[in-house]
């Protein structure tokens, strides 16, 4: 039955992030992307801490939101693609800026994430 709720969540977090991908921009940085990684890194952070010792939240949610959901919204290949082709492109500040921009903006996205989580459950 878990594996059902990966794929529904998988399908969700994939078609959320094709229609973000849909949004006209006409830049060369891949914003969309980072955006999107962003998103999902608070997203995780937010399950996560919004999980986290809690015992009403069910396993299957879980999967749901973060193996799902997150999973399929994130795109960690297309990041990797992308920051390889602005290096092989000698576009090295840029294809620096978005390693770091990403890296960093994400790791503070997951603690955003589960610090919001934990403001909620507060109330």
């Amino acid at each position: 039955m878990s594996f059902i709720f990966v794929a529904l969540g998988g399908a969700l977090g994939a078609l959320a992030r094709y229609a973000i991908s849909l949004i006209p921009m006409k830049v060369e940085f891949p914003v969309l992307t980072l955006v999107t990684n962003i998103i999902g890194a608070v997203l995780i952070g937010f399950v996560v801490g919004f999980a986290s010792n809690r015992e009403n939240v069910s396993e299957n949610a879980v999967l749901f939101w973060k193996t799902g959901v997150c999973g399929g919204f994130t795109t960690f290949s297309t990041f990797s693609l992308e920051a390889f082709n602005l290096l092989e492109s000698k576009r090295y500040l840029a294809g620096g800026s978005y390693i770091a921009l990403s890296v960093a903006c994400c790791i503070v996205g997951v603690i955003c994430g589960k610090k919001l989580a934990m403001l909620i459950r507060g109330f």
